[in-house]
């Protein structure tokens, strides 16, 4: 076993409860370019970056002109109509002041961008604590590929295998995978624990994690994720 030394942290459905509002975002904005499309197809992609999402759900590449408006449009309807009203999971904010009393560095990897990513961390109470940060802006492809994760590797400058991912998609897990990294997963971003069945350890949400860790101290990592 390894002592856990670094931590990579998800944001949407991990930190704060933006899941739903995501999904809706993206078939609104879909739906407005006449692509129609269900929340529940839209929900289950996710925790992918756009780049992934938008060919998944209509065969329209992001970067292409239509995907790119598509993209756009989603971002203004999320910013303006759902994140100033979205709230983080409960003890969001002590399990990271738990991780920096224990001196475990941090970073954020999130399919979001850049402009998301910096409004959900404030909206989360976390902003000021958390300035280690990767998005789908720094990468070319974001999760499931392993691009983001291996980016924060890269900011922490700690071996995966002394290193854990906080998420709450199967897709932080196939991409952690890649990288080396195993996952620590939480199951109040709307999946189940069967969903997450790859993860390490599977907690409700941070403050289920934190009273554990209180409880438990640092855990221990086996440090022998497999890439697949």
């Amino acid at each position: 076993m390894k002592t856990l030394r670094g931590i990579i942290l998800d944001v949407d459905g991990t930190l704060i409860d933006s899941n739903h509002a995501h999904a809706e975002s993206w078939v609104r904005a879909l739906g407005e370019y006449g692509i129609v499309t269900t929340y529940a197809e839209v929900r289950e992609k996710i925790g992918m970056g756009g780049d992934n999402l938008l060919p998944a759900v209509s065969d329209i590449e992001e970067d292409s002109e239509k995907g790119k408006k598509i993209s756009r449009r989603r971002a203004e309807i999320f910013q303006i109509e759902y994140l100033p009203y979205l709230k983080p999971f409960k003890k969001t904010r002590q399990l990271i002041q738990f991780f920096q009393q224990e001196g475990v560095k941090m970073v954020v990897a999130s399919s979001s961008s850049k402009e998301d990513l910096q409004g959900l961390l404030k909206m989360a109470h976390v902003d000021d604590l958390l300035p280690q940060r990767t998005s789908k802006d720094d990468v070319e492809v974001s999760k499931p590929a392993p691009d983001i994760i291996q980016a924060a590797l890269k900011k922490l400058q700690i071996p995966a295998s002394n290193t854990v991912m906080l998420g709450d998609t199967p897709y932080d897990i196939i991409a952690a995978q890649k990288a080396g990294v195993e996952t620590i997963a939480l199951t109040c971003g709307g999946w189940s624990a069967k969903d997450l069945s790859g993860a390490v350890a599977i907690y409700r949400d941070p403050e289920d994690f934190l009273w554990h860790l209180e409880k438990n101290g640092r855990p221990e990592i086996s440090g022998d994720s497999k890439h697949r």
